[in-house]
């Protein structure tokens, strides 16, 4: 029964979106509470800004684009970028092909990961900063002093 409330998993206090297992959907996606993917999604999911949101991908769920959400179950195939700025699980049947943003990250033995890891905090996993912050970190790094050679008598004969 949908919307039971002694169903576990699911929260009672938002809405919740079901992309049904016979069900492609293809566009960008943008919601607010709890999105379950068992179907296809050829898109990109993003959660709105300031919203607590669930994103959830089942075992035979797929999803080709990037995902933004602050919390992402992954059960399922992702082809792109996922971007969680408060808590990832990567379940055993998970498969990521792409590059995974998070700030805490739970991975359960199974799960694949074909691409990066990069730990960001809450800002950057919601809209990531570009390169430039690795620029600003080579600018604050100081030269190493350097250390004059003094010719030794043992080292000067001829």
């Amino acid at each position: 029964m949908l919307g039971s409330k002694d169903k576990v998993g699911f929260s009672t206090s938002s809405n919740t979106t079901l992309i049904s297992r016979d069900t492609e959907v293809v566009g960008d996606i943008k919601f607010s509470g709890n999105l379950d993917i068992e179907g296809v999604v050829r898109g990109n999911i993003i959660a709105q800004s300031g919203k607590d949101a669930v994103v959830r991908i089942v075992d035979k769920g797929r999803v080709e684009g990037e995902i933004r959400a602050p919390s992402v179950i992954i059960n399922g195939a992702i082809v792109g970028d996922v971007y969680s700025s408060k808590h990832l699980e990567l379940a055993a049947k998970a498969k990521v092909r792409g590059n995974v943003h998070y700030n805490q990250v739970e991975m359960v033995i199974g799960a694949e990961v074909n691409g990066s890891l990069k730990h960001s905090t809450e800002q950057t996993a919601q809209d990531p900063a570009p390169e430039p912050v690795r620029e600003a970190a080579r600018a604050e790094r100081k030269p190493a002093p350097r250390v004059a050679m003094q010719d030794s008598p043992a080292a000067v004969k001829n």
